[in-house]
């Protein structure tokens, strides 16, 4: 029996077939066939536009495809064992003007079945340099205290799959640091990460690495030996 309720089956981590989507005439994302196994750690570099956006947000659920279809744990995308399964951090968060960052912590902690989620909460919050604005409304912040609020609420949460755009934008040192002790952490637990992002100093801290260019792949392997650089340049 697997020891993981939320992917009975084993299945890869993500599954991408055919994978499209376009805006009218104008393809944001070619057809796309991926695999990215359980635990894989993986960037995904291109230059804005690239596609890499669109691809987190239609593997999130968030985004319609026009072709193809994408799995989360053997899930379809959007379902809800694809939500149970993965947590999903974007480069625009979002939050609740009515609520203050401890009370969104408890709302997504039990939403997701973390009954005693009081000492994760309180763990993030200081990990993140955010205790003394934790009664704060986090509409209210700055760009960077925001982001850093959103990485909390990514991680109260259990989750197999994180899907991650740009999370180094608006963040200081300290907040990147935070950052890299949570994604240790989450791969620790065995989760698989993908991660967007034009930091490329991240790129050496994983094991598989994703090119977009203009909506098509352009490289799938490992990072080391290869010119990033080349890579994210549009064409």
């Amino acid at each position: 029996m697997s020891r993981n309720p939320r992917n009975p089956r084993n299945a890869p981590a993500l599954v991408t077939t055919g994978l499209a989507k376009n805006y009218g005439d104008r393809p944001a994302l070619e057809p796309l066939d991926l695999e990215v196994p359980v635990g894989e750690h993986v960037a995904l570099v291109g230059h804005n536009g690239s596609g890499k956006t669109t691809l987190l947000k239609m593997a999130a659920g968030l985004l319609d495809p026009s072709d193809g279809a994408v799995k989360i744990c053997g899930h379809g995308s959007g379902t809800e064992g694809a939500r149970r399964s993965l947590s999903w951090l974007s480069d625009s968060p979002t939050f609740y003007d009515d609520l203050s960052l401890w009370e969104h912590l408890e709302y997504i902690g039990r939403l997701h079945g973390v009954e005693q989620w009081e000492e994760p909460a309180e763990r993030l919050v200081t990990t993140m340099g955010l205790s003394d604005r934790r009664d704060d409304i986090p509409t209210t912040f700055s760009r960077g205290l925001r982001q850093k609020a959103a990485i909390t609420l990514a991680c109260i949460r259990p989750f197999d799959v994180w899907l991650v755009d740009e999370p180094f934008v608006g963040l200081d040192a300290t907040g990147k640091e935070a950052l890299l002790a949570e994604f240790d952490l989450a791969a620790a637990r065995g989760a698989t990460l993908l991660v967007a992002t034009h930091e490329l100093t991240f790129v050496n801290r994983v094991g598989r690495l994703l090119a977009l260019r203009d909506g098509q792949l352009t490289y799938d392997g490992p990072p080391s030996g290869t010119d990033v650089h080349a890579l994210v340049m549009p064409s």
